[in-house]
């Protein structure tokens, strides 16, 4: 028992950061009602959780690798167990976005990477393989498990208990990390600033822009924030443009930057002469776009399940479970199929199933959902998903030397949690966005008498919020309307909303065909398992892929 103790306790860490996000998605609604905020406040919140480990992954990396990876590990434990412990005690959205998404996120950065690191350090041989097995095992087990116990715990207590038993099991794992034996020699390496703050401010302000789209516009100014009442869009361009354009700017800044640090012989924060491998370069693509569909999906069921249909979070974890036990199943899958057919056929075949399962769901969006339909497509999204994990991992890390793994660890890390802050961000935008469009759209061409109308369009003139559709009625009848007129708004509103929803799984379509453009460079031959160095010559000058 004592030699299995360490992974248990790492295990255990795993298992708090994955199931913390699956959570905050199936308890979105209740949420909502008691912090008294919106869905869209609830998008920048779980959208700002990940994009902070991805802006700040490997800078965690590397505090790691100076620090030490078990003090590191303390020290993440300890700042993510506040987080949550803010969280749970949450009065408002401005706390529980201070507690989840900046807290949490920056000490999720530190455990992270160090418990892939500490896995090697422990274990050796077998045990090592059986290790990082197990470290899987309880990933898989947190996706399926925790859209259930998200929906149990906030249905039938709260979700703030959520948090409060994520913080005990942190105080757990802190105090039992003296059974964890730290190997690796410290670097005495420096980090450099300007590289951190040029990747952490360009993708925040390329992730923010596209969230603030559905308010801001995405060139033409609609809605721009005001100082002193005058409109901020400078040359008369929507600030999410410029947000855009800034941030890549400062991204390609941090490129150059990396380069020259190489040059000038010190440690970069990024080896970015490594996105020259395009088997690493496709398969961070396709990991990237993955994890972007994912989130988009756990962000949009959700809304439609709760919001539109009524349900409460345990029945949406309920809906939500055939894609959680089918990523399992194809995941195991994909791994045995890998003896038979090549990485790149395996990955195309998860990317064709992830589109054909959005285009069932699509189907499945109905003002009554055709259950069968949905639980079909939520089952084959799973298995797509499964197939993809199965491969791009190893792809990745077949991709270099046994010394530069650690570094593509980090990067698998930011191309994960960036898919997923902007996969929240440009989902939850669309969907936004077009419920605003198609709300207008709908008063306008209805029976509703001309003063009614205008009364709707100024409330609604800042946008239309993601509300529970069978309050709409009572909203209207508050707010005036007859009680005639409140139900026929509330019709238009629902109609709208499953319009919105049927715009925003098409985007999901549209970025699971994108990502089959990334997955050229994945192999049509079984990456190696001894790293880089076993790969062809021909190969290394950018050809046999």
């Amino acid at each position: 028992m004592k030699k299995w103790s360490v992974v248990l306790v790492l295990g255990c860490a795993q298992f708090v950061m994955v199931l913390d996000g699956t959570v905050m998605n199936v308890s979105i609604s209740t949420v909502v009602s008691d912090l008294g905020t919106t869905v869209s406040a609830m998008q920048a919140a779980i959208t700002f959780y990940t994009l902070t480990m991805a802006a700040l992954m490997m800078l965690g990396a590397k505090l790691g690798d100076i620090w030490g990876r078990r003090r590191a590990f303390v020290i993440g434990s300890i700042v993510y167990a506040l987080g949550s412990l803010t969280t749970a005690l949450a009065p408002n959205i401005v706390f529980l976005f201070l507690g989840w998404s900046v807290v949490e996120g920056l000490g999720a950065v530190l455990v992270i990477p160090a418990i892939a690191a500490l896995v090697a350090d422990n274990y050796q041989g077998r045990d090592r393989i059986s290790a990082y097995a197990t470290i899987g095992a309880v990933s898989g087990a947190a996706v399926a498990a925790g859209p259930l116990i998200g929906g149990y715990v906030t249905t039938y207590l709260s979700w703030r208990y959520v948090f409060f038993g994520e913080v005990v099991i942190m105080i757990a794992v802190v105090l039992l990390t003296r059974l964890i034996t730290d190997r690796t020699v410290r670097q005495h390496s420096r980090i450099d600033v300007w590289s951190v703050l040029l990747s952490a401010v360009g993708l925040v302000l390329v992730v923010l822009g596209m969230l603030q789209s559905k308010t801001w516009g995405w060139v033409v100014p609609l809605t721009s924030p005001q100082i002193g009442g005058v409109e901020i869009a400078p040359l008369q361009i929507s600030l999410t443009a410029w947000f855009i354009l800034i941030g890549c700017v400062l991204l390609w800044a941090f490129v150059r930057r990396q380069r020259m640090l190489v040059a000038a012989g010190r440690s970069p924060l990024v080896h970015v002469e490594m996105f020259s491998i395009r088997r690493l370069r496709s398969g961070l693509s396709v990991l990237g776009a993955q994890y972007a569909v994912t989130a988009g999906l756990f962000f949009m069921v959700p809304v439609y399940l709760q919001m539109t249909l009524g349900l409460d979070p345990l029945q949406t974890g309920l809906k939500i479970f055939p894609l959680s036990i089918s990523l399992i199943l194809f995941s195991i899958v994909g791994t045995r199929l890998s003896k038979l057919w090549s990485p790149r056929r395996i990955v195309r075949a998860g990317q064709f199933i992830l589109v054909g399962s959005s285009l069932l769901l699509l189907g499945a969006v109905t003002p009554d959902l055709r259950a069968g339909l949905f639980a079909v497509g939520m089952f084959l999204a799973g298995a797509a998903l499964g197939l993809l994990a199965s491969q791009l991992g190893n792809v990745n890390m077949s991709s270099v030397t046994e010394k530069e793994t650690s570094e593509v660890g980090g990067l698998q890390g930011v191309f994960q949690n960036l898919g997923s802050s902007l996969g929240t961000a440009l989902i939850g935008s669309i969907l936004i966005a077009a419920l605003s469009t198609s709300f207008a759209g709908a008063v306008a061409g209805s029976t509703l008498s001309d003063e009614v109308q205008a009364q709707v369009a100024s409330e609604t003139h800042g946008g239309v919020s993601i509300v529970p559709s069978s309050t709409v009625e009572q909203i209207g009848t508050e707010a005036g309307l007859s009680s005639t007129d409140a139900s026929t708004l509330a019709g238009l509103y629902r109609d709208s909303q499953l319009s919105s929803l049927r715009i925003a799984f098409f985007g999901l379509i549209a970025i699971s065909l994108l990502s089959l453009l990334f997955s050229a460079g994945i192999p049509t031959e079984a990456p190696p398992r001894g790293g880089r160095q076993k790969r062809l010559s021909a190969e290394a000058s950018g050809g046999g892929d």
